[in-house]
């Protein structure tokens, strides 16, 4: 038995068996990726897709996800590779990539207008040890990295990324207790710590996918912006806020998509505390 750090679930994890969040198993009595190099998805998107509205505008980055989660969104639109029963099978199906080869791939379509990699689509910290080796490859060639993740991880991992990453977009699913523990099954306080942490050591912007009923209320954004408001990026600049609508996916498709009125009255809230709220899916 071995104990995870990855997050504050600490997982005990049995010789050989795997964390809760698919990603990560025991080996030897050590802790390792299990998923490392295991590449799922593999595209070249606009960096304003991540989303990242305020770092290197109009650039292209290569993007790439494995498999795993440590959440339990139920309405996870990348749910094939992150916690259902199908992402489990990519733990035998999965193509194996080495950091060489894929910072080598980065390199060949800077003629694309590549400027580097984005570690996304399933949760990349559950396996930032591969995020770690390729993006210190890739800022050894002058290129950039990026993560799109949860931020559900101790700060110990924020330590060993913050030299190698360049931006991140980090969730901030909600911003009530009940809404992290009882539907995401997560923990809202350690989203917090890590963005609190991010901001001082790269370009950070936040996404809010607006659930009907769960956290579409006007008060919580709010409080919500009010915190946001408190942060800085490492260039003083204010953190941006991405108000993005739900659409019903996976297990809770028993909602209707957020109307659109709802998203943008909930950016006008934010609006009044921060300079940069950007809305999505609408």
């Amino acid at each position: 038995m071995a104990i995870c750090g990855v997050c504050f679930r600490h997982c005990d994890i049995e010789e050989g068996g795997l964390g809760f969040c698919g990603g990560r198993t025991a080996k030897d009595g050590k802790v390792i990726a299990f998923n490392y190099g295991r590449v799922t998805s593999l595209a070249l998107d606009p960096i304003e897709k991540k989303p990242l509205y305020r770092f290197c505008p109009g650039s292209m980055i290569l993007s790439v996800g494995s498999f795993g989660c440590n959440l339990r969104c139920p309405f996870c639109q990348n749910h094939e590779i992150s916690w259902s029963r199908r992402a489990r099978e990519f733990a035998h199906t999965a193509e194996t990539v080495s950091p060489e080869e894929l910072a080598a791939l980065a390199l060949k379509l800077r003629r694309r207008g590549n400027i580097g990699l984005a570690f996304t689509y399933n949760e990349p910290l559950i396996g930032w040890e591969f995020v770690r080796d390729a993006a210190r490859l890739i800022k050894n060639e002058g290129m950039k990295s990026v993560l799109v993740t949860n931020g559900t991880a101790e700060l110990a991992v924020l330590s060993e990324l913050a030299p190698h990453i360049d931006a991140m977009n980090i969730d901030l699913k909600g911003f009530t207790d009940r809404y992290y523990s009882e539907v995401l099954r997560g923990n809202r306080q350690m989203v917090m710590d890590f963005i609190e942490a991010a901001v001082k050591t790269c370009h950070v912007e936040l996404t809010t996918l607006i659930v009907p009923g769960e956290n579409d209320g006007e008060d919580e954004m709010r409080v919500l912006s009010q915190w946001v408001a408190g942060l800085k990026n490492p260039d003083g600049d204010e953190v941006p806020l991405h108000i993005s609508r739900f659409f019903p996916r996976f297990h809770m498709r028993d909602r209707r998509p957020t109307d659109i009125k709802t998203v943008y009255r909930l950016a006008d809230i934010a609006g009044e505390r921060l300079k940069y709220v950007y809305t999505g899916n609408c």
